[in-house]
């Protein structure tokens, strides 16, 4: 009966530091609607600046917004301040 006992206190014990533990973690934030609404599908505009050595990319719209964009190292080196653009956003960025 002794066994039994300190058995099923074990248990229980388990259960409530499992618990416990599962109830201290964060949950992972989704994605904000602002950040997918925020980059565009296509964008023209004028290359502000790259960063070849980081894989990003910085255009300006014709209207004046700016967008910062991860490119592949190919097109960081072809690249230039200055360049005109039309690009169409290939993946979702991962804000």
């Amino acid at each position: 009966m002794n066994r039994w006992l300190l058995l099923s206190g074990g248990f229980v014990s388990a259960a409530l530091l499992t618990a416990g533990l599962a109830f201290g973690q964060t949950a992972t934030q989704p994605k904000s609607a602002e950040c997918v609404k925020g980059a565009p599908k296509k964008v023209e505009g004028q290359v502000v600046s790259v960063d070849p050595a980081a894989g990003t990319m910085m255009v300006r719209e014709k209207n004046g917004k700016t967008h910062q964009f991860q490119v592949s190292k190919e097109m960081a080196n072809d690249m230039k301040p200055g360049d005109q653009i039309e690009a169409n956003l290939s993946r979702e960025s991962k804000c």
